[in-house]
């Protein structure tokens, strides 16, 4: 069996990096980027996140219950009709109106539930997230993602491009090619990253007493099959963790605000999730008294 793991943590500033800057798909972690870009962006130009996206996003033939607003789209509870696949959002193409054309499909889907009544793990949500991040900034998905979180976050090895040194992706035995990401579904899952922009993101992100507050606040309710903030899953004591899958590559992060702890694992097998949460579970342990691994493991990306 092959493939590379790369393991960070960081307490405090202070980290323990297992392996250099290595790039890996990150797959669903894109979606913990994608939040905090468009929160931040909200933030700056003071509007709330209970504003309805149609609002935002007025040039949608919008279909869907007028009472959806942006916090119910990161935190995974707009009741939105899960109708647009990934098939149908790749055959959208790489053109620069590929995210708009998804956001249209999604918007003009309607709804299966009222906004708020239940959580369901639906990429669409952050399809129409990307559209309007994109919006906001009158610019393309991407480059609103590095004008307002990775440039000035000094991410400098995250990307949507696929860097030189990127890791292959490995399904147990076989090697499994390089394949573009659609463009269309790229605020869902997208980035390439590293261990050490990983820890960087979470060291800015508890960083911001506010941001952090915004972010892990449920959204979700006490009959929902987990607790869920905007873009990330919320713990017994306030942990912060996802998981991201994609074929060939396996990704997860935590963090405990409180502790200033960040840890990461990314890795190119298909298989090395479970030992990925366990080894995440563990070292938070000490800190909170959790047991997470399965939680972290079956989380829904």
């Amino acid at each position: 069996m092959t493939g590379d793991v790369a393991v960070g943590v960081s307490n405090a500033g202070t980290r323990q990096v297992a392996t250099g800057a290595t790039a890996f798909r990150i797959a669903s972690l894109t979606k913990a980027c994608t939040s905090t870009a468009l929160v931040l962006t909200m933030r700056e130009r003071g509007i709330p996140l209970d504003t309805a996206v149609r609002e935002l996003l007025a040039d949608l033939d919008w279909r869907a219950d007028p009472g959806i607003t942006v916090e119910h789209l990161l935190g995974q509870v707009s009741g939105l009709r899960e109708s647009v696949d990934a098939a149908t959002a790749a055959a959208l193409g790489d053109g620069p109106d590929a995210l708009t054309e998804a956001a249209r499909l999604v918007a003009g889907a309607g709804n299966d539930r009222a906004p708020g009544t239940r959580w369901s793990y639906y990429n669409g949500n952050y399809f129409l997230a990307g559209a309007i991040l994109a919006a906001l900034h009158d610019a393309p998905f991407e480059t609103a993602v590095r004008r307002t979180l990775l440039d000035p976050w000094h991410l400098s090895r995250t990307t949507f491009e696929t860097p030189g040194d990127a890791v292959t992706g490995w399904d147990g035995d076989t090697q499994l090619p390089h394949t573009a990401y659609p463009r269309a579904r790229r605020p869902s899952g997208g980035l390439w990253s590293c261990v050490p922009d990983l820890l960087t993101f979470g060291e800015r992100l508890i960083a911001d007493d506010v941001l952090v507050k915004t972010i892990r606040g449920p959204r979700t309710r006490p009959d929902d099959p987990m607790t869920y903030g905007l873009g990330w899953a919320v713990g017994p004591h306030g942990q912060l963790y996802l998981n991201g899958r994609l074929p060939g590559y396996r990704a997860a992060m935590l963090l405990v605000p409180e502790r200033e702890h960040v840890s990461v694992v990314l890795a190119n097998q298909q298989d090395a999730l479970p030992a990925a949460a366990r080894l995440l579970s563990d070292l938070q342990r000490p800190l909170t008294g959790d047991d997470l691994a399965d939680a972290i493991d079956g989380f829904a990306a």
